[in-house]
């Protein structure tokens, strides 16, 4: 260890170097996430609220606080005047004097013969000895198919109905204008159909090319020509669908 020491190399001292740390990596969406996590945290969240309104020491509970409390006595003069009753008084004393000439023996008795007869109240009975029930209340009398505005429509529901087509003609005049200012063309029936089995036509030669794959697909290419298959028969299909959907069709002019 002496030999080394005394090498001619460590007569002439050294500088110490520090080894040079390299730049701290700093990334480029720190601002971003800073900006929403600020943005994100509450404000509350772990110290509480800003300002928190401190109750005022005077303001403490007191013995029998939270009873009902009763309502204020009236004055004397009210408790002394009484409410008007309908039934008399102890010292009240009835009219004295009235008669009256009326012979009401008589006059029943010419009520009773003059009077018509009371009619008896239709009844029905379930069986020979069975009870007896009002016939009125029964059902078994028609009496609401006799009635004068019995089947015929009722006044709200034909102004509804009339309401109705209003609203739906004038619809359709809208519908129309507008397609007459957007230069649209309705499709005839002809048309409609024509196109409809072209397109089943068209369907159909998919649906013999897919038939005549092979039974394994093992290559790329069959693969991509079995998909390209699946999707115009895909396609096609709702291409149908939403022409037999809807019986009226309107298209742009070229």
């Amino acid at each position: 260890t002496q030999c080394a020491q005394e090498s001619i190399y460590n007569l002439l001292p050294r500088l110490e170097e520090k080894p040079v740390k390299p730049p701290r990596y700093i990334s480029t969406f720190r601002p971003s996430v800073k900006r929403e996590a600020e943005k994100n945290k509450a404000q509350w969240k772990t110290m509480g609220p800003a300002k928190v309104t401190v109750p005022s020491p005077k303001n403490f509970l007191q013995k029998h606080s939270k009873e009902p409390k009763l309502p204020a006595r009236k004055k004397e003069q009210d408790s002394k005047k009484l409410p008007a009753l309908s039934v008399p008084r102890r010292t009240d004393h009835p009219v004295m004097g009235i008669q009256s000439k009326k012979n009401f023996i008589n006059t029943n008795a010419v009520a009773a013969i003059t009077g018509l007869p009371k009619k008896p109240q239709p009844i029905y009975v379930d069986r020979r000895q069975g009870d007896k029930y009002l016939l009125e209340t029964s059902g078994l009398v028609p009496k609401y198919i006799k009635k004068k505005d019995y089947g015929v429509t009722p006044k709200y529901v034909t102004r509804r109905n009339e309401e109705m087509k209003r609203a739906q003609k004038e619809y359709e005049a809208g519908i129309l204008e507008h397609l007459k200012k957007r230069a649209m063309k309705r499709l005839s029936d002809e048309e409609r159909r024509s196109l409809l089995q072209g397109l089943k036509k068209n369907w159909e030669e998919v649906y013999r090319e897919f038939q005549g794959l092979s039974v394994e697909i093992d290559t790329i290419p069959k693969k991509i020509y079995k998909e390209k298959l699946e999707s115009q028969m895909k396609q096609l299909e709702h291409d149908i669908e939403v022409i037999e959907k809807h019986k009226v069709i309107y298209i742009a002019n070229e």
